[in-house]
This record gives structure tokens, C-alpha cells and sequence, in this order.
């Protein structure tokens, strides 16, 4: 049954900032979804993108009939230290002020956090990986983050970097691996460029059919035709949830958490579920290698509900 709420209830508006879309919710007090909405990412386009976001939060306002908090998950991180956009794959919004930007626009306070932050604080509050100590959240998508909870709180860490383990690079390489490819930071060989569905589909077609051709076939093409019985398409997914199972167990090595929940459109691979344990036990440096990898309960709408969540994380 549907929460009735009054003008006393407090609201979020939780905005998840991608490099495509633009998602927004109005979050009730019972943790309901009073209202959505959706635009296209104005790529490249920095003022741009201030603006799609100034004109969904008025929508969501008009919903509410009043004000409401204002939570963020964007690419990359907010740095401490200037008030600039780190780290984002979304480049147009690196060495910005987008959270003074933002608020200025708004006309009120705005919490921002890592997408995979968000992510992760929605699974553990109310998702798969509820009543856990410990949780690495991964987004596995166009581009590779994760985020941290411990004892129900973020892991944001000094420089605002907590759980950002996509441009490490891969461990435990095979021969084969070794410098890997080129990454947008700059840098070759990191997890993003190896495990993210651009890499998941790069390998495939560099290592399985000799070289990208104008088209690229997606990640789920690949996955329609391992189930169909193409050889190649299972071999690239094999060589997937090593990188992957690898990166993994050498992140339970450093945080040891209870559970791990994978995020992000390659969440939906239903295999790496039950391979993943398997995958990750020869390199968990413990007695106990066994390790629970959870898919998300929410979906593609954790992020969404994580940042709206922001503003509790402050209280």
C-alpha cells in the first residue's frame, strides 16, 4: 500500500548523473518513489549539464510542492582539497566547481558522491547487503568504481577516494596481460580498461575476431551469443570473470568485506554470481576464502536511491 505523506514528511530528490542519462527520483519518508524522471546527458556540454539537472530538480519540486534536499551521484568525486571535480570518465565535469556550480543553481545546499558510493549506500540501507558490516559496492558499466561501507557509514577517505579501484591496475597478470590497453586517465593496463563493458567488448573483438570494426558489438550481444553456443563469445566471457574475480579478490585482501553487491549493466551477467567464488578463492589470502557476491536488489535505480540518501549521511 502506498504511503500517504503530508506537508510535515521530509523529501529527497536523489539525481544520478550518468555519462548518457540523467536519472531523478523524489524519495518519500518511507523510502517510496513518489516521482521519476529522465533526460539525456548533455555530453560535453558542462553548463549543459547544470542546467538538465536545475530543470529536473524543478520538476521533482513541483511534485513535492516544496523544497526538498538535493543528493548527487556523479562520476569521479567532489576533491576535498579545491572543491573541483575529480576522476570523472565524464570529462567535462573534471576541475569544475560542479557542487558550488549546482548549488548556486539551486538555490540550496547539495550533498555529491561517487555513483558508486550511492550505489552502495542504497544496498546496504535497504538493498541486498542489509544488516552487513562490511560491503564493497562495484558499478561494472561504462566505466569500472566502487564504493565502501563500514559499520553503515561511507568510507570516503582523505582525498574523497574511498573504494576507487578501477584504475589500479589488473593483478596477478598472465603473460598476455602484461601493459595492457590504453585508458581514458591516461594510464594502460588499469582494471576499468579490462572488466568495464567497453573492455569486456574490446577483448572480445581484438582477442576473438583480430581487430574492432566500425561497429561495436555489446556486451549483451556477446552474452547472447555464449548462450547460443559461440565459442568465442564463451571464451571472452571466461577471460571476463578472471580479470574480474582477480580485481575482486585483491580488494577482499585490502578491506575484507562481508559482502560484495555488483552494480552497473554488467550486473545483469547471471553467470558471474556463480562463478565469481570460485574464480576468487586460489588468491583470498585467508583460511576462509569463501566470499558472497550478491547481484543488487534495486537495479539500475540504487544509484538514484543512494543519493537521495546523501543528506542522512550528514545528519
Amino acid at each position: 500500500m502506498k504511503s500517504k505523506n503530508t506537508l510535515d514528511d521530509p523529501l529527497r530528490i536523489g539525481i544520478d548523473l550518468g555519462g548518457t542519462k540523467i536519472a531523478g527520483v523524489l524519495l518519500g519518508p518511507l523510502d517510496d518513489v513518489l516521482e521519476r524522471e529522465h533526460c539525456n546527458t548533455p555530453r560535453d556540454d558542462y553548463g549543459g549539464t547544470i542546467r538538465a539537472i536545475r530543470q529536473m530538480v524543478d520538476k521533482l519540486d513541483a511534485s513535492a510542492l516544496r523544497p526538498s534536499s538535493v543528493g548527487v551521484g556523479m562520476p569521479g568525486s567532489i576533491a576535498p582539497q579545491t572543491g573541483l571535480v575529480q576522476n570523472a570518465n565524464s570529462t567535462w565535469l573534471n576541475d569544475q566547481p560542479f557542487q558550488r556550480n549546482l548549488a548556486q543553481a539551486l538555490g540550496r545546499p547539495v550533498a555529491c558522491a561517487n555513483d558508486a558510493n550511492c550505489f552502495v549506500l542504497s544496498e546496504t540501507h535497504d538493498g541486498a547487503a542489509v544488516g552487513a558490516d562490511s560491503v564493497f559496492g562495484v558499478i561494472l558499466g561504462t566505466g569500472c568504481g566502487g564504493g565502501l561501507i563500514l559499520r553503515g557509514g561511507l568510507v570516503n577517505g582523505r582525498r574523497n577516494i574511498g573504494g576507487e579501484w578501477g584504475h589500479n591496475p589488473l593483478p596477478w597478470q598472465e603473460p598476455d596481460e602484461i601493459d595492457g590497453p590504453p585508458c581514458w586517465c591516461g594510464k594502460s593496463g588499469c582494471i576499468e580498461a579490462w572488466i568495464s563493458g567497453p573492455g569486456l567488448e574490446r577483448d572480445h573483438w581484438e582477442r576473438e575476431l583480430g581487430a574492432a570494426p566500425a561497429g561495436i558489438l555489446s556486451a549483451e550481444a556477446i552474452v547472447v551469443a555464449a548462450a547460443q553456443g559461440d565459442l568465442r563469445a564463451r571464451i571472452t566471457l571466461q577471460r571476463h570473470a578472471s580479470r574480474l574475480a582477480r580485481s575482486l579478490a585483491h580488494v577482499v585482501n585490502i578491506f575484507d568485506p562481508d559482502i560484495i553487491v555488483l552494480g552497473g549493466g554488467l550486473s545483469s551477467l547471471r553467470h558471474l554470481y556463480e562463478v565469481l567464488p570460485g574464480l576468487m578463492a586460489p588468491y583470498i589470502f585467508a583460511a576462509d576464502k569463501s566470499i558472497d557476491v550478491r547481484p543488487p536488489k534495486w537495479g539500475s535505480a540504487s544509484g538514484v536511491r543512494g543519493a537521495a540518501r546523501l543528506w542522512d549521511e550528514h545528519q
